[in-house]
């Protein structure tokens, strides 16, 4: 399936490894010049190589990777000085910690909000009306399963991410709807990143089991009895910034291979 969108210019962040990589390997498929960001320069430079690389990449589609802090007004301003005008936005941020909420003071719930809910927000104000004036716009912001069905020890995630969906409901449901701009969220559950790694490991620890025990028994709680792939997870993602989803603005696109139990 033509998507629609060769020679589109995107914005995808946290796009070193990961879903982030994902997304931006799908769209770069697709003929869509990408500014990938990411605070570590050298996995990301990394990356960068490794989608001008890729078979599947178009001659001629370009690929810049800005080395900056998004959840900074700085590490902003240092992606704008690149390029001001985007077709695609892809918000994504790294989680907070897990924890207590008793243990969170101020500051932990400040930062939490700045990455997960202001930082979308000020790249959604920043993009929208130039969007809007050329008639095309697509904002995908990357969440979390956690907004359908909290999780007890991410609730700075659960709190913050929330504000975020609240946020975009509005939004996207403005005139920028008549505009040809949409706005929508993606919604990971268990996917095999280094994230995922990284808890699991954190809880084999904690229990004495094995990596793979604790992996195995998660897998168990997912009807698809896996985790899903970033390839897959950035193949949705680019759909929703195709032409094909038009008619899709101010949604909650849920990718976790049935685990989330509910009807609605």
């Amino acid at each position: 399936m033509d998507l629609g969108i060769a020679g589109k210019w995107a914005l995808v962040c946290g796009a070193s490894k990961g879903l982030g990589l994902g997304c931006a390997q799908a769209l770069v498929r697709e003929g869509v010049n990408v500014v990938i960001v990411a605070r570590g320069a050298e996995l990301l430079q990394s990356a960068a190589a490794q989608l001008r690389a890729d078979a599947g990449t178009p001659a001629g589609t370009a690929v810049e990777a800005v080395a900056a802090d998004i959840t900074t007004t700085e590490g902003r301003a240092s992606v704008f000085a690149v390029r001001k005008d985007f077709d695609i936005v892809v918000t994504n941020a790294g989680g907070p910690p897990p924890g207590d909420f008793r243990e969170w003071d101020r500051d932990a719930w400040i930062k939490a909000v700045d990455a997960n809910m202001l930082t979308p927000i000020e790249l959604i104000k920043a993009t929208v009306d130039g969007m809007a004036a050329r008639g095309f716009g697509r904002i995908v912001n990357i969440t979390s399963s956690s907004v359908k069905s909290p999780i007890d020890v991410l609730g700075l995630s659960n709190g913050a991410r929330s504000g975020l969906t609240g946020f975009v409901a509005g939004v996207a449901r403005t005139k920028l709807a008549s505009q040809g701009v949409t706005i929508n969220n993606l919604l990971p559950g268990a996917f095999d990143t280094d994230r995922l790694k990284g808890g699991m490991a954190t809880a084999a620890k904690k229990s004495g089991q094995s990596v793979e025990a604790v992996a195995e028994a998660r897998r168990k709680t997912i009807p698809a009895l896996r985790f899903g792939t970033p390839e897959e997870f950035g193949a949705i993602c680019a759909f929703l910034c195709s032409t094909h989803a038009a008619y899709m603005t101010g949604q909650n696109v849920l990718a976790d291979g049935g685990a989330y139990p509910g009807t609605y």
